[in-house]
């Protein structure tokens, strides 16, 4: 979201456009008790929140009612509130917000790289690959060079960089699916552009929102796409420089 307070009327109207049965948000950029609950329940959504002040903070919402599972990363707490694992409506539901990094350089690219190990430990140790799982968010990692705008130029540079390409290996190889690629095996598309220097207009985007599911949920796959046209301004309003990826289950 980069800020929820600053772009709530934007998502509601990408909620009322689109009709989600369930949606994970994340960098909300606020507490608990900020969070404009009854905007969303007014929408006909639960929501559980998993907050921080001015940084990071998660959300999800959906239609059918709500079980908290998980809030903050074990062994992470450092890090910030990144991850929040629902139950809603029979399928086990976790949106995650992954370290920045900032550059190779950076005392946050090893952290990140910790926070990565972590999730995969989480998985690995608390969830089963059999059952109906999703893993939804921000993952700040271009997993391959169809995922960024220019390979050449950005490969070994952050979000590239091998390291951080082998934890997102290691997490569909513990059995989550890519389900964007399912579908959409050689496309280009991306899911995050800098506002800077025209990069929308240009089309120099990063795919480092993911939705990821283990078999069960690849098997009901239907459609998944990348929602550009919510990258645009609507209704005046101004976009996050993230777009929304959706995917319909049978």
């Amino acid at each position: 979201m980069n800020g929820l307070r600053a772009r709530l009327d934007f998502a509601l109207h990408w909620l009322a456009e689109r009709q989600p049965d369930l949606v994970g948000f994340q960098e909300l950029k606020l507490e608990d008790a900020q969070f404009p609950r009854e905007a969303f329940e007014r929408a006909g959504y639960h929501v559980l929140v998993h907050g921080q002040k001015a940084w990071n903070g998660v959300a999800i919402a959906s239609r059918a009612p709500l079980a908290r599972v998980q809030a903050g990363l074990p062994q992470q707490d450092a890090m910030g509130a990144r991850l929040l694992c629902a139950e809603s409506g029979g399928l086990r539901f976790c949106t995650v917000y992954c370290p920045n990094g900032k550059t190779l350089e950076h005392e946050d690219f090893p952290r990140k790289l910790a926070w990565l190990d972590s999730l995969h430990a989480f998985l690995a140790t608390t969830r089963r690959r059999d059952e109906a799982l999703v893993l939804c968010g921000d993952l700040n990692v271009c997993p391959g060079p169809l995922d960024s705008w220019s390979e050449s130029e950005l490969a070994g540079q952050i979000f590239h960089t091998p390291e951080e390409r082998a934890r997102f290996a290691r997490l569909l190889d513990w059995g989550l699916v890519d389900l964007y690629r399912a579908l959409h095996p050689d496309a280009r598309g991306y899911s995050w552009w800098d506002y800077r220097g025209g990069a929308f207009h240009k089309n120099q985007g990063l795919r480092i929102d993911f939705l990821l599911g283990t078999e069960p949920v690849r098997a009901r796959l239907a459609a998944v796409e990348i929602d550009r046209e919510f990258r645009k301004k609507q209704l005046g309003q101004s976009a996050s420089d993230h777009a929304p990826v959706w995917a319909d289950l049978r």
